[in-house]
């Protein structure tokens, strides 16, 4: 059963004429948002981890229950980071908005302003299997800086987000390309 309400490719009062001619499809430029969904790999890891989570704090009752406050607040704490580790692994990712584009890792976040970014193009290259050590061939979304080293590489056909899902690689390298396309001076 679709839940559109839950998705972000609802179509309300959608016009496909209209979206023809515009190449941006979105209503607030200025909110920083995710051109792309997560994907699978990232949503069952995150979901792993929260479950992991609610054992965790599962067992903290107990040892409250126990008499053992140290315990279960050093239980608490666990499960606050795992929590958070999950929270953080979902919103890895490129973020845009009309002021720049955002890369958020999962101990740090860069931001860069659209007059910093010289191109965004997508190259065929090894990149990394599910963010593992092991490289294959595959694309990836190259984010140039006017000054400096490239970003680091977030967005390939083989992470947690693309991986066997070419056509929404192909689709979210394009609405990035759309948004430097749109925004770059």
């Amino acid at each position: 059963m679709p839940l559109p309400f839950l998705t972000a490719d609802r179509d309300l009062d959608f016009d496909h004429r209209a979206a023809e001619s515009t190449p941006l499809p979105h209503d607030e430029p200025d909110q920083w948002r995710r051109p792309y969904r997560p994907g699978p790999w990232r949503v069952g890891a995150a979901a792993v981890f929260l479950l992991l989570a609610s054992f965790v704090m599962l067992s903290a009752v107990i040892i409250a229950l126990a008499g053992s406050l140290p315990g279960a607040l050093g239980c608490l704490a666990v499960a606050a980071l795992v929590i958070a580790f999950a929270v953080r692994l979902l919103r890895m990712g490129v973020w845009v908005s009309a002021s720049g584009l955002r890369q958020v890792e999962l101990l740090r976040t860069t931001t860069e302003p659209w007059r910093a970014i010289a191109a965004v193009r997508t190259v065929q290259q090894p990149v990394r299997w599910l963010g593992l050590p092991r490289t294959v061939q595959g694309q990836a979304l190259i984010i140039h800086r006017v000054q400096g080293e490239p970003l680091r590489v977030q967005v390939t056909d083989h992470n947690g987000d693309f991986l066997s899902r070419p056509e929404a690689f192909e689709r979210a390298a394009d609405v990035l390309e759309a948004w430097a396309a749109e925004y770059r001076p």
